[in-house]
């Protein structure tokens, strides 16, 4: 029997696209990928909803995909899931009664199920589509937070941390590995706080101890390092598993001023400036990356002209910038002294403007050295041309590098020679 094909849209952050990729390997058997809308039997769309930017995104791509079905001869099923539909559920099946399922995160794995009833007496095994190049993939440790920031709605949506079990995270390590990628991307809203729902703190450091051991991993890179979970004894134990584990630490700090860090919820046990200074004692090269939050409520301009001095003065290899978005549900949102908008984006503008000098100023130290490059996918310019990263550049979120050479492929690891650098990317042959 063939097999029913499935058009996808994930939107939202890598952890969302686990759970999509997850999805796809849960109906492998009875469903196929395909590109195109007009050949799909299912339509899945899997949303965002942690901003307001992101909710406006989603509900635009339902409507979206709603007109474009109603143009089809053949009407495929439309199954909208995630963290919008989490949050607004009763809303969007008033609103939107074209959608055949709104399935609820909590019920992702229940799909199967749910598209063919007629399929259950069927053997299923663990499988899942990964669907990033061949030269890396993200492996999501633990769904929801703990945490208490006042601006975010993550708790609301996906409930309080919930760490999966050693044996299910090795198991999918082994087997996106077995697809022969190179670099594997723990994620999860906060991945140092593993283990602390399961009343172990030390089961993040067992984990991580037996991921860098299997065969055939060139990489490890961590996202989301909640500042919090930086401490002397983390970064020892990375120190002693380095290769494979990368020192890029993905830490958001959200803002530098204690006044507004009480605000978002966010008390340090450490300042920000300490936290950057320890993981450099351990990693004098470390590439480090932040994100800021301006325009929150009460932020003042000395509040901000603070922040701008500290970007200056520590330097960030990457950094991100948010204009405050004062999202239904928060306790922020109800904070007096909001941020005019045209305020929150001048600050914006104002970073990384800043940014983007030290960026390229970075790069520059590059011009006329060798870096090993992993590729990540062939370039539509021109035949020989491809992307690839050195490991201080992180999939999606950061540059890239254009690199020249015959007989390469996606997934290798290559030696480069950089030839350009620019604001933010580098270019190089072999």
């Amino acid at each position: 029997m063939s097999k029913s094909k499935v058009y996808t849209i994930s939107l939202g952050c890598p952890k969302n696209l686990v759970d999509t990729e997850k999805i796809l390997g849960s109906i492998a058997d009875i469903c196929a990928p395909t590109p195109k809308l007009d050949r799909a039997d299912i339509v899945l769309i899997n949303t965002c909803s942690f901003i307001k930017d992101a909710v406006e995104e989603a509900v635009d791509t339902i409507i979206e995909i709603i007109e474009e079905i109603k143009t089809l001869d053949k009407k495929p099923k439309l199954i909208v899931t995630g963290c919008l539909v989490n949050r607004y559920y009763e809303e969007l099946i008033k609103e939107f009664p074209e959608v055949d399922l709104f399935l609820k995160i909590e019920r992702q794995h229940k799909l199967r199920d749910i598209i063919a009833k007629d399929f259950l007496n069927k053997q299923k095994s663990y499988k899942r589509f990964i669907s990033t190049p061949p030269s890396y993939a993200y492996l999501k440790i633990a769904e929801g937070c703990n945490h208490k920031c006042s601006f975010c709605t993550i708790p609301s949506i996906r409930g309080g941390l919930k760490s999966f079990s050693e044996k299910s995270i090795i198991d999918e390590a082994r087997y996106i590995l077995s697809t022969g990628r190179k670099e594997i991307v723990l994620v999860a809203q906060d991945v140092t706080s593993y283990g602390i729902d399961l009343g172990d703190r030390k089961k993040l450091f067992n984990i991580l101890n037996k991921l860098c051991k299997l065969q055939g991993l060139g990489w490890l890179r961590l996202l989301y390092l909640y500042p919090k979970g930086i401490t002397k004894d983390f970064l020892k134990f990375l120190k002693d598993i380095t290769p494979p584990f990368v020192p890029y630490f993905d830490v958001p700090l959200q803002h530098i001023c204690p006044e507004i860090l009480k605000k978002m919820g966010r008390p340090f046990q450490v300042p920000p400036e300490k936290i950057i200074e320890l993981i450099r004692k351990f990693f004098p090269d470390a590439a480090i990356r932040t994100s800021f939050i301006v325009g929150f409520p009460g932020e003042k301009e000395r509040h901000f002209k603070q922040l701008v001095n500290f970007v200056k003065d520590v330097r960030f290899t990457h950094v991100g910038v948010f204009s405050y978005s004062n999202e239904e549900g928060t306790a922020s949102s109800k904070y007096p002294d909001q941020v005019p908008e045209e305020i929150k984006e001048q600050r914006k503008q104002i970073i990384m403007k800043e940014q983007k000098s030290i960026s390229r100023d970075f790069l520059k130290r590059f011009r006329g050295k060798k870096l090993k490059i992993l590729i990540d996918k062939k370039s539509d310019e021109w035949p020989t041309l491809y992307e690839g990263r050195p490991w201080f550049f992180a999939p999606e979120i950061d540059g890239v590098t254009y690199l020249s050479g015959e007989g390469l492929h996606p997934g290798d690891m290559v030696d480069v020679v950089i030839q350009e650098t620019y604001d933010y990317d580098l270019s190089g042959i072999i």
